[in-house]
């Protein structure tokens, strides 16, 4: 069976719907109003072959910054759901992601231990409006929302919109290769027999 789930966030920034099934395809329908974000954010459902929908209403009048950190906590919250007790999952995975001059690395642990370690080079601009520093805030909030451990890393890179890209991309590579079910694994992955 499909592992799926729907996620409604709503505060009083942002009013955040997300439906996710791990076994996709790749398709995808999102709308944040924020067209760099919604970029990143379909381009992550379809190289992590996940379906994925999102439809957030922010105060994006105010800043980006509520609608990117509530769409990152409702998508770790609809990953944690649809991995449920996480029996027979990998828990682990990793990608390394080239975009033309920029190369990231994004490492995850589905672990129930959150935390975040993020490398960028500084001073990296916007892109088309989309402070670069908020790429770090989804992460941060998917990490901790997700329960996993993860590291993401731009190793080099020059131009803003490749290392976001590369970033996203990654990120969805190294989930996708984590949540897949491994016929070797029996129960919990982890000696504690608990994650």
């Amino acid at each position: 069976m499909p592992r799926t789930a729907q996620i409604h966030r709503k505060t009083g920034e942002t009013d955040i719907r997300i439906a996710l099934t791990i076994e996709g395809s790749g398709s995808s329908s999102i709308s944040t109003r924020i067209p760099f974000f919604d970029h990143m954010l379909t381009l992550f459902a379809r190289h992590g072959l996940f379906d994925l929908e999102v439809n957030a209403v922010g105060d994006i009048e105010v800043d980006f910054h509520h609608t990117v950190e509530d769409t990152g906590i409702a998508l770790g919250q609809a990953f944690a759901k649809a991995l449920g007790d996480k029996k027979g999952v990998r828990r682990y995975g990793w990608a390394y992601l080239p975009m033309d001059e920029t190369l990231a690395r994004v490492v995850v642990d589905f672990s129930g231990r959150p935390f975040l370690e993020h490398r960028v080079p500084s001073g990296v601009g916007s892109i088309n409006g989309f402070p670069f520093q908020l790429v770090e805030e989804f992460m941060r909030a998917f990490s901790v929302h997700g329960g996993c451990n993860l590291h993401t890393e731009v190793l080099y890179g020059r131009d803003a919109h490749h290392m976001a890209e590369a970033l996203f991309k990654g990120l969805s590579k190294a989930v996708d290769q984590a949540c897949q079910l491994d016929a070797r694994v029996t129960g919990i992955p982890s000696t504690k027999g608990v994650l």
